[in-house]
């Protein structure tokens, strides 16, 4: 009591003005007030109410059947075989399900509150917050008094489609993230073997030119693909192969190099070839520094030193880019000595 009695006190001595700051006004500005409530239709009549409520249970379970759609949807239209109309109408007829589902939450909440809920107007005055038993109680009845009002808790329809619109909200996304899960085929498997062979040349992305390592210039970067990946068409799966066998290629001095003994022949006259699908989760590593000699994922910054085997220096890739081994053929051009030794994107594919 002796607590309440001091805020009360300290309340109280907030609402005095400071002595000799008080400015007295000769007209002072009146408050405006509140304009005259305005009924509702749904006050007036029950029978607008009792529709008014159907609505929003209708929207709710609308939105149910929005998710479930856009679950059917992300499997009556599969995007296995890699063609451009199988993901456009998956991203399309999947989106548009979450869509809706979502939309149709929004509205149905707008709709209770405007039309269902207590509608009347409350002025709170404006005064010091105070952490006594008596606010505790006050917010436990204001809590209350909005379950009242509301009709949370007795309009059971409403409320039941609610939780079902929210809980089924959830499941596409449930199911779009199983889909990026691993199927029938071992993803180490998938990532260990590429395009690259013995003898295929190194060529410009996206045009598919070969490149002569006469072009390739000191402190220079080349963003590279297989010569025969420009033959591919998007149904022969041709961004599934680029996504792995994509290579960056660059040139620096060869005293700079520090290369393992097993290693040496990888290179050309100081050109090397690296993996551009960064160790961590898989984002492209385009970002060369020429003077540093270093590469940056711009995803999560993971950085590799180029001069020295492609090694993480900074950032949480957990090895080395996979470096691909490379000469010159009789014309000059760059070709592959083999595809790469080991496999190409992120390293949590190779934990046991």
């Amino acid at each position: 009591m002796a607590h309440e009695e001091d805020a009360l006190q300290h309340d109280r001595a907030s609402w005095k003005p400071s002595s000799g700051l008080a400015v007295s006004t000769p007209d002072p500005v009146q408050g405006p007030g509140l304009p005259p409530h305005r009924e509702r239709m749904t006050d007036k009549d029950p029978a607008i109410m009792a529709r008014a409520v159907r609505t929003v249970y209708t929207l709710f379970y609308l939105s149910v059947a929005g998710s479930i759609w856009a679950v059917v949807a992300y499997m009556v239209f599969p995007i296995e075989d890699g063609q451009l109309v199988s993901i456009h109408h998956n991203n399309m007829f999947v989106g548009l399900g979450i869509a809706f589902a979502l939309l149709a939450i929004g509205i149905g909440a707008i709709h209770w509150s405007k039309a269902i809920m207590a509608d009347k107007e409350h002025i709170e005055p404006r005064h010091a917050t105070r952490g006594r038993d008596t606010t505790r109680e006050g917010a436990v009845a204001a809590f209350a008094a909005a379950n009242e009002e509301s009709g949370f808790g007795r309009r059971t329809m409403i409320r039941n489609s609610l939780f079902a619109a929210v809980l089924a909200s959830v499941v596409p996304g449930v199911v779009l993230f199983r889909g990026l899960a691993p199927q029938d085929e071992n993803p180490v498997e998938l990532l260990s073997h590429t395009m690259w062979k013995q003898g295929m040349r190194l060529a410009h992305d996206p045009s598919g030119r070969p490149i002569k390592a006469s072009e390739v210039t000191l402190g220079s970067a080349f963003h590279v693909i297989p010569e025969e990946l420009s033959k591919l068409s998007h149904d022969e799966g041709y961004l599934d192969q680029k996504a792995k066998a994509i290579v960056l290629l660059m040139r620096l001095p060869e005293e700079q190099l520090i290369e393992a003994e097993d290693r040496k022949s990888w290179s050309y006259d100081g050109i090397v070839a690296y993996s551009k699908v960064c160790t961590h989760v898989g984002c492209p590593v385009a970002l060369y520094e020429q003077l540093t000699h270093h590469l940056l994922c711009p995803c999560h910054q993971s950085q590799f030193d180029v001069a020295d085997g492609a090694k993480v220096i900074f950032g949480p890739a957990a090895r080395p880019l996979p470096q691909l081994p490379i000469t010159v053929d009789s014309e000059g051009y760059l070709v592959a000595r083999s595809d790469f030794t080991e496999p190409v994107g992120p390293s949590f594919w190779e934990r046991h």
